[in-house]
């Protein structure tokens, strides 16, 4: 009898064994660093010559590690694999093949500090950013395994004189799973875990910022009994094999998350069908967002300002669910700037392995990226604080940049900028508000913070975002708690961690019996 889901606990770091011992780890896996990872195609590690050298964003002279390159011809073996032991995985019961992923978790549970630490040099998280990291992947399988279970169980159907009718629900086949980079072990974990309890199999490819943490989650399945061939390692370039796993026949499914752009993409190319393809594709994608934070004048401002601050500078602003907008109204816009600025200011910059609240943001291209919307910013709003490079530090540092008065319709209160920049904006009044937060093309996440609860109802139904939040920051969606995705240009609405996942990876067969 499997317990009920809990959320992992996180580490408590006022503890000081806690501290001691994520330390310690920290310099036992700093010893490890600069290793190779090869890549692994129904249990065989193949060694390449080209590879993919992994960067430590907070000091970018330290190599994480190196991991091998993918061509063409090694990608249509992984789906050769993927398809062949597709045959078996997909009648093994559903039950044992969630006990693989409560095998993993404990795995991972043991090796907590081990993992969080290799997020901290690979993906320059500090220390409790790399411990929510890992504790979500531990709760992704946690909890999807207890999904397959309830899932594998008798399904509701009306009854009806002289049949017996079932619903079962089977897997789709060789599903393609594209990661991002901002939370490359919970992300990861999770969107695999979900395609392959359902009974699929799967051809990973990790993002090539952060490949090193995958390869350690895939040697943590296969220490965990998984087949060889159900999940295959594929680090590679988009353009050398990504597009060539999106349209092959083989591909029964993509799961993704990163950018619009290649989201876009991929769902565009994975409609059109190709000769030997005898389905129709399924694409699964959480392409991001423009999140604000609306507050009223009725609303506890130091709670406002408190939220919107650790919104959007946690993780150096480089979540999807980040606050990259503020909206408060007029009466009390002076009130929260001068709050979060104050509270911003305070924010010491430095290397995640230092633990420091703000650290740098995942590398050279992302750094150009936002100096080029904060040179924008500068031109369409009032620069309240930061807008610096600190690139002597020795790694991709920006300092929290906020901007004032800015236009509902500028370029950096609509394009997703994915980096430590904040735009305020002033509503005439609570209504102005909520049109302004949803002036956007996408629809992920938001929050609102009134007292006023005929306020909150009125966004319960006039806020278009998939997750909603109500006197809390639009940041940290906890598996199980808040199924997490978004609507318009945000994606599929997939809802990550809740009851409705699975059933993407699932297609669901009618059996009747007259007697």
């Amino acid at each position: 009898m499997l317990n009920d889901f809990t959320n992992e606990p996180l580490l408590n770091f006022n503890n000081r064994f806690v501290i001691d011992k994520f330390r310690s780890t920290l310099n036992q896996v700093g010893a490890k660093l600069g290793q190779y990872y090869p890549l692994i195609i129904h249990g065989e590690e193949i060694y390449t010559v080209e590879k993919i050298t992994s960067i430590d964003p907070s000091c970018n002279s330290q190599v994480v590690g190196y991991v091998g390159k993918a061509s063409a011809e090694l990608a249509e073996l992984a789906l050769s694999s993927a398809e062949q032991t597709f045959r078996m995985w997909s009648k093994v019961e559903p039950q044992e093949r969630a006990d693989y992923l409560f095998k993993a978790a404990a795995i991972m549970r043991e090796k907590k500090y081990e993992l969080s630490s290799w997020l901290v040099y690979e993906a320059g998280k500090n220390w409790a950013e790399a411990d929510a990291d890992t504790a979500e992947a531990i709760d992704f399988l946690e909890f999807y395994g207890r999904e397959m279970y309830r899932l594998a169980g008798p399904q509701p159907l009306v009854k009806t004189p002289g049949e017996h009718n079932e619903l079962i629900y089977i897997p789709l086949g060789v599903g393609v799973v594209i990661p991002p980079w901002n939370f490359p072990l919970a992300i990861m974990a999770g969107m695999t875990a979900a395609a392959i309890v359902a009974g699929n199999t799967v051809v990973l490819k990790p993002a090539s910022n952060t490949p090193v943490i995958a390869a350690i989650f895939m040697n943590i399945l296969r220490e965990a009994g998984l087949p060889d061939g159900v999940v295959n390692y594929l680090p590679g370039s988009g353009g050398a094999i990504g597009d060539y796993l999106v349209t092959s026949p083989r591909t029964r499914f993509i799961n993704f998350t990163g950018s619009k752009e290649v989201g876009l993409r991929i769902n565009e190319l994975a409609a059109k069908t190709v000769k030997g393809q005898h389905h129709i594709k399924r694409v699964s994608a959480e392409m991001g967002g423009k999140d604000a934070i609306v507050v009223d004048s009725t609303a506890d401002l130091e709670a406002a300002a408190t939220a919107i601050t650790v919104s959007a500078f946690g993780y150096q602003g480089q979540k999807c669910s980040a606050c990259s907008r503020a909206i408060i109204v007029q009466d009390v816009y002076d009130q929260v700037v001068q709050s979060v600025v104050e509270k911003t200011s305070k924010f010491t910059i430095g290397a995640a392995i230092d633990n420091h609240p703000v650290g740098p943001v995942i590398d050279k291209s992302s750094l150009n990226r936002i100096k080029s919307y904060i040179a924008i910013g500068k031109k369409e709003g009032k620069l309240l604080l930061g807008g610096n490079t600190l690139e002597s530090l020795g790694g991709y540092y920006l300092q929290p940049t906020i901007f004032g008065d800015v236009s509902p319709d500028a370029v950096i209160a609509q394009e997703e900028i994915f980096g430590p920049v904040l735009a305020f904006i002033k509503a005439k009044d609570y209504n102005h508000a909520l049109e302004i937060a949803n002036n956007t093309e996408y629809g992920l996440t938001g929050a609102v913070f009134a007292r006023d609860h005929r306020k909150l109802e009125m966004a319960r139904s006039k806020y278009h975002v998939g997750n909603l939040y109500f006197n809390r920051k639009c940041t940290g969606a906890l598996v199980g708690v808040h199924p997490f995705g978004g609507f318009n240009m945000s994606g599929t609405n997939s809802k990550a961690g809740g009851r409705d996942y699975l059933l993407i990876f699932l297609q669901s067969k009618v059996i009747s019996e007259k007697y």
